[in-house]
């Protein structure tokens, strides 16, 4: 791995942000750290990185509210860290634009294996053939270059990690695309266990471009198998 790719690592826990720092760096990357949203923010702002990891509950500023606001500025890939069990936490973090979550506690070759598919994620998205990155299917048009796409004429704001899902669905309409087949040509994961980030964000990317979110006409279920875009 390239060792100028830099990982900002934001959470409260100093023995834990050591651990990791110290696993990150042995993999060649270079690492920043903040205990708390407000400073992680400020390092943020103040230097170049390629993805950052956030703590959920931290002093000062919470990890959802530096989400918030580094989504407001960029589309770096970001990495939830959170002991939170609880589903709607997790699902809160991704609607706010994360890519990815890992539940504390976690073994450490699971954090390197997600960071890695992460930054060639960004990667494989640069290199993308430049005559698929805009797309238009029925009411729906999409612009990886520029980031958005329209349902309608009308621009919906999506994350980035939705931008890929939609633009890979729409790539192959009409075939039955599984979970795991998901997780691996969007998110780059061959396989972690039982997550539900795909549910996640098929149900989020209804909500946006669906008339009727419920009754979907474009992202359809295959029931005990996967989703297809119609």
């Amino acid at each position: 791995m390239d060792q100028h790719k830099r990982i900002l690592i934001v959470d409260d826990d100093p023995k834990f942000v050591d651990m990791l720092r110290v696993a990150l760096e042995r993999a060649n990357y270079a690492i920043a750290t903040a205990t708390n949203g407000l400073q992680g923010e400020k390092v943020f702002r103040s230097t170049p990185v390629d993805l950052i990891m956030l703590d959920v509950m931290m002093p000062q500023r919470d990890g959802f509210e530096m989400l918030r606001d580094v989504r407001a500025l960029s589309s770096v890939p970001i990495i939830l860290l959170t002991a939170l069990s609880d589903t709607d936490n997790v699902v809160k973090g991704l609607e706010l634009g994360a890519d990815d979550y890992i539940t504390k506690p976690f073994e450490l070759k699971e954090v390197l294996a997600r960071v890695q598919a992460a930054l060639a994620r960004v990667e494989r998205s640069k290199a993308t053939d430049p005559t698929t990155r805009v797309q238009t299917l029925g009411d729906i048009a999409l612009d990886l270059d520029r980031g958005v796409a329209q349902m309608r004429g009308t621009e919906v704001s999506l994350t980035p990690i939705e931008l890929e899902l939609l633009h890979y669905m729409m790539m192959h309409a009409g075939r039955l695309l599984e979970r795991e087949t998901l997780l691996r040509d969007v998110w780059g994961y061959d396989y972690f266990g039982k997550t539900n980030l795909v549910d996640v964000a098929i149900r989020r990317l209804r909500e946006k471009i669906e008339a009727d979110p419920s009754n979907p006409v474009y992202l359809l279920t295959v029931r005990g198998q996967g989703y297809r875009f119609a």
